[in-house]
């Protein structure tokens, strides 16, 4: 099963109780297709860049949370319902693309491969004489003002 990102800008007047009513029903409606909700974020409220108008007004503030889920290809096809609930400003379903998980992510040894590497090309370009210099100007200019 793909991963995918759920974003939902609710309406900034929003209880946190509609909020979650909201949240449990898309994520009830995940396990019903033998998915699984993965992460949930909530980013609180945010400005938008632009009004959003809707049957009660033009909002310019919103509550924006993030929902990541595994569910199979054929779920934004379901989450039809969302286009009629009256607290939400915008709702979007974003496919993740490249993402190994799973058995294919334990059988590729590209990724430590690749860390390894960065690793130590990380420590190589360190000079440690430029920082030895230093401490010397340092030692001669402290026995100078000694002598003076």
């Amino acid at each position: 099963m793909p991963l995918y990102d759920c974003m939902l800008l609710l309406k900034p007047h929003v209880k946190k109780e509609a909020l979650m009513d909201l949240v449990a029903r898309v994520g009830k409606h995940v396990y019903r297709r033998n998915g699984v909700l993965t992460d949930m974020k909530s980013f609180g409220p945010v400005q938008l860049g632009y009004g959003i108008k809707k049957l009660d007004g033009r909002y310019y503030q919103g509550q924006l949370m993030q929902m990541t889920m595994m569910t199979p290809p054929n779920f934004n096809d379901e989450l039809h319902y969302l286009n009629k609930e009256d607290r939400l400003l915008r709702w979007l379903l974003v496919k993740h693309r490249n993402i190994k998980y799973g058995i294919e992510f334990l059988s590729e040894d590209d990724g430590y491969g690749e860390l390894s590497k960065f690793r130590s090309s990380l420590y190589e370009d360190v000079d440690t004489d430029e920082d030895d210099d230093d401490d010397d100007e340092y030692d001669v200019e402290q026995e100078e003002r000694k002598e003076d």
